[in-house]
């Protein structure tokens, strides 16, 4: 069992399942990326959400909100 990250953005959780340079979507170093093959990977890595960096896509799990209530 491989421990991963968990990486919060605005109010949501995440946890990262994969992380890849942007360049690897690309047919070019210089070139944007194609975003079919983005989320073809994303779908192959049973990830439900990508969130890009300056170098790197992050393919990740939506961790859910939990709603509790205090019982007393």
């Amino acid at each position: 069992m491989s421990v991963r990250s968990v990486y919060k953005h605005n109010d949501a959780a995440y946890i990262v399942i994969s992380q890849r340079p942007v360049s690897s979507f690309a047919a070019k170093l210089d070139e944007e990326p194609n975003m079919e093959i983005v989320q073809q990977y994303m779908k192959a890595v049973g990830a439900d959400h990508v969130l890009r960096t300056q170098t790197h896509f992050m393919f990740c799990e939506t961790i859910p909100d939990v709603d509790f209530e205090i019982v007393e």
